[in-house]
């Protein structure tokens, strides 16, 4: 997932210079585009590739959690002894 997040990051900072630069490039179905309007979706793409990057960085640690075998050392475990009765018959 990291790797999709850096592949979206170089689109969306290339879809934000051409967008800069001529408009009507990157949003060429549009009669008369604005640089608003680019602006708007860089701004989701850029919140959309964090998201991306802060999920796969939360796999893999979970990922490396789950593989690390657990070791518990033995803890002798107290049994409970009992106790002879001080009168005698």
């Amino acid at each position: 997932m990291v790797n999709y997040a850096f592949d979206l990051a170089i689109w969306t900072v290339l879809f934000f210079i051409t967008g800069m630069y001529k408009p009507q490039w990157p949003l060429f179905f549009l009669k008369k585009p604005k640089r608003f309007l680019i602006l708007i979706i860089t701004t989701v793409l850029v919140m959309i590739t964090f998201t991306l990057y802060g999920e796969g960085n939360r796999r893999t640690k979970l990922e490396l959690i789950n593989q690390t075998p657990v070791t518990q050392e033995s803890v002798p475990v107290p049994v409970p002894v009992p106790v002879p009765n001080s009168k005698s018959n």
